[in-house]
């Protein structure tokens, strides 16, 4: 019989990817799905994150930017494609990562790819709650 603790053992989470269909709009020459490969966040990436998307402004009111969380989440949680790919970036005219993300996907494109690896990384995606957690 396993335990808890084999199970753990025998599934570490320093590499958890997955394919993932974002949008119809992606389709190759023979119109099927392309698919984007993502991997999980670790805990460590989470926070890093969270807090450089959470600033504390005057009064000690704290605000979360969503859309920088879901940009850097992208940037650095999606294998295929690079977004961070320097020949694609000058390609294209742009100058960052961030840039090039929002030269080449649309506002909802990016909200369900964001929500994908949140997903992957164990989030029941509540963007509510997760204001919330940053702002405790």
């Amino acid at each position: 019989m396993s335990t808890l603790q084999d199970f753990l053992n025998a599934n570490p989470i320093d590499d958890v990817r997955d394919e993932v269909v974002i949008s119809a709009r992606f389709r190759d020459k023979d119109g099927n799905p392309m698919k984007f490969t993502i991997r999980a966040m670790t805990n460590r990436e989470f926070e890093d994150v969270r807090r450089r998307s959470t600033e504390v402004k005057k009064g000690r009111k704290v605000e979360f930017d969503a859309q920088k969380f879901n940009t850097a989440v992208i940037i650095n949680n999606t294998v295929v494609p690079d977004f961070k790919h320097a020949d694609s970036i000058a390609k294209m005219g742009c100058r960052t990562p961030e840039e090039y993300l929002n030269k080449v996907l649309l506002a909802g494109e990016i909200a369900a790819l964001a929500e994908h690896i949140q997903k992957l990384s164990g989030f029941d995606v509540d963007m509510e709650s997760l204001v919330e957690e940053a702002k405790n």
